[in-house]
């Protein structure tokens, strides 16, 4: 099936044009917009948020097609040597040039110290500057996927970072952000004017820009409204232009209020649980002395006790799928081949018995309760449901601010058993098994976001396999036989990928990519 089908856009209200008439168009989001460095974190929203007004050598279009952006092109002069034409002309909306300089210390920036972006650019990656408006990455291998993801690897001011003293990455645990984090200066559509985190962020067009001007809109003002109640009746009272997401509950009265409509889709984002699989002793848990989660039955153990189809029907209300892998169906043609572990309480009991526990024991459990789509009531769920087998779950819900910071590598992967979603930025396996799967340091070098440290060779030569090999049907083969490997021993459990669900204005018209990436480029309102 050609995956262009199976993205959703959105088009709303009858207009087609822009209208002559400035517009100012409001949102919210669950959650918050905490700092302006690009490469703080590697979070949907935040990624979503500063591509509005950063911008990367490509860019994904409303079907999420790889598009030219900074790069006017691009092409392979060598095996192992890409060369990357920059656009001319281009301006940071400070006013200095964009050059191939910026490139190159884009490049060394994101793949430094507290960047949650390294992955990006291979670590063994060279960059030389041909001239003023062309590079090449000098590989030490093929890799044909190499800027499948650089729409969220935006370019920075060479000039303006260091002038500012900004070139050390402000990490997610950083309490002392530097100038980039308060301050933005890309080269995109929209400049950002004002920002208070948690509070509001400003944008107002950038008359600038060096693509064509499609959307309508002079200024847009974000505000993070955490209650999902508030975040409706603003909506609903025509306070709001845009809302998400929307509680799966409050569809139909969304779509019967005149006025607004709810607009659904399905979601490329994967909701899983993972566990710390390297420490000898957990962090947060009565058991002492030993580490339970690398033991494959008590993995399996937690696996079975989740009615994963009691959380679709009862906690989204069927806005989701449930997943067998760690990647969605729409994603890997090899889907269909993998089956969940049945919902079986007293398997589960069983194994938990034979691994050492038959009275259970106590872990601790981070989550989100601002970020994925009923995050909190998700892992409420899955306490209660552990609960029947005797495992307690101390539930340690918070704001994405508070729980990223934690859990990744700059909080030093501070958990023990945590919930987290995942969207591969490049619509690839290679970008789940590089991200998630492989082995890491504590710095995170590796996989950045294998927060549980789980460690299998065979997982790490099979990701080096992929990414080299050019021939789709051995390259899937080679996929599914490191999906396999996880599945097989549970290094994840993974749950669903959830819908999406926004509530909008009837006279306005946007896109609703499945990416969840919100950009403004594409908005008209009338």
């Amino acid at each position: 099936m050609n995956k262009k089908t199976l993205i959703f856009t959105a088009l709303l209200a009858a207009g087609t044009g822009a209208a002559a008439q400035a517009e100012t168009f409001k949102f919210a989001f669950q959650g918050s917009l905490n700092g302006l460095d690009p490469y703080s974190l590697n979070e949907t929203f935040t990624l979503s948020s500063l591509g509005n007004a950063y911008e990367g050598l490509t860019r994904r279009g409303a079907d999420l097609a790889i598009e030219p952006a900074l790069a006017e092109r691009w092409e392979i002069i060598e095996p192992n040597r890409w060369r990357f034409y920059l656009r001319k002309g281009v301006k940071f909306h400070n006013g200095n040039d964009f050059t191939a300089e910026d490139v190159a210390f884009s490049v060394d920036r994101v793949r430094s110290e507290g960047s949650d972006l390294t992955t990006r650019v291979p670590a063994d990656a060279k960059v030389e500057i041909v001239d003023d408006h062309t590079v090449d990455f000098v590989l030490t291998g093929p890799n044909p996927i190499l800027n499948y993801e650089w729409d969220t690897f935006y370019i920075m001011d060479k000039e303006w970072t260091t002038e500012n003293d900004a070139v050390k990455v402000t990490s997610a645990s950083d309490t002392t952000p530097n100038y980039s984090s308060l301050n933005a200066n890309g080269t995109g559509p929209f400049k950002i004017v004002s920002h208070e985190a948690g509070v509001k962020t400003v944008y107002e067009k950038n008359d600038g820009w060096w693509d064509e001007i499609k959307h309508n809109v002079d200024t847009v003002e974000f505000t993070p409204i955490p209650s999902d109640a508030t975040r409706v009746a603003a909506l609903l009272s025509g306070e709001l232009d845009m809302v998400y997401p929307i509680p799966v509950q409050d569809i139909k009265r969304i779509n019967d209020n005149a006025g607004t409509v709810a607009l659904t889709g399905p979601e490329l984002r994967t909701i899983f649980l993972g566990m710390d699989q390297t420490r000898d002793e957990l962090l947060y848990s009565d058991v002492k002395g030993k580490n339970p989660f690398k033991d494959e039955k008590v993995r399996k153990a937690f696996y079975q006790a989740i009615d994963i189809e009691a959380i679709k029907n009862k906690v989204m209300r069927d806005l989701a799928t449930p997943s067998a892998i760690m990647i969605s169906p729409f994603l890997f043609s090899k889907s269909s081949e993998f089956e969940r572990y049945p919902y079986d309480p007293e398997n589960a009991k069983k194994l938990l018995s034979e691994a050492g526990y038959a009275d259970g024991f106590t872990v601790g459990m981070d989550c989100p309760n601002d970020r994925y789509v009923n995050d909190e009531a998700i892992c409420q769920a899955v306490a209660a449901m552990l609960a029947r087998v005797n495992i307690k779950v101390d539930l340690n819900a918070q704001p994405k601010a508070k729980y990223f910071a934690k859990v990744l590598a700059s909080g030093g992967f501070d958990t023990s058993f945590y919930l987290l979603g995942w969207t591969p930025g490049s619509l690839d396996s290679w970008n789940v098994l590089s991200n998630l799967m492989n082995c890491r340091t504590e710095a995170g070098e590796g996989s950045p976001f294998n927060l549980g440290g789980f460690c299998d060779e065979k997982i790490d030569k099979l990701t080096g396999e992929v990414l080299v090999e050019i021939d789709p049907e051995k390259r899937d083969g080679l996929i599914a036989e490191a999906y396999k490997i996880s599945h097989d021993n549970a290094y994840y459990i993974p749950l669903h990928q959830q819908g999406l669900a926004w509530g909008v204005a009837d006279n306005v018209e946007l896109v609703q990519r499945a990416d969840n990436q919100f950009k403004f480029r594409f908005i008209n309102k009338n």
